[in-house]
């Protein structure tokens, strides 16, 4: 199964939130940056991401965006199924469903995504992140 792009950058978009030092404050422009993206495309992720409370917002001179909860508390897999506009497997309104019959290979594949998302529940945002890596000066660098 493939990710989209969207739903890649809300993922990445989280990680970087959550190496910041604590009390930071991060903006779509500096997350667009860090991972050369449009900033259009990262400030309707943020949009997406702070309407499903994975961050919050504030405008304003001490403005910015920042985790609302802990990384710890983030699960991939929910929010992979809260990003993802399509999880089942199949586009059955392809034009030639009528001509061939899908439903044997619509099942394998709902079970393939089924099995896809359960590994993703087993992990949370922490465990995505390394102790050795931090973003400094916009890129993400190994630390010595």
């Amino acid at each position: 199964m493939k990710i989209t792009t969207y739903t890649d950058f809300g993922i990445r978009t989280l990680m970087y939130l959550s190496t910041l030092p604590k009390g930071q404050r991060s903006s779509s422009a500096e997350v667009a940056n860090v991972y050369d993206a449009s900033r259009n495309h990262i400030a309707k992720v943020i949009a997406h991401l702070s309407a499903l409370d994975y961050i919050e917002s504030s405008r304003g001179k001490n403005g910015g965006i920042w985790l609302a909860k802990p990384a710890a508390e983030i699960n991939i897999g929910q929010l992979v199924r809260a990003l993802e506009h399509n999880l089942k497997g199949i586009d059955v309104n392809a034009s030639d469903s009528d001509v061939v019959p899908i439903s044997q290979l619509k099942k394998v594949l709902e079970t393939g995504v089924d099995a896809f998302l359960q590994t993703l529940d087993q992990y949370y945002l922490t465990d995505l992140l390394n102790d050795s890596y931090k973003f400094e000066s916009q890129r993400y660098i190994k630390q010595a």
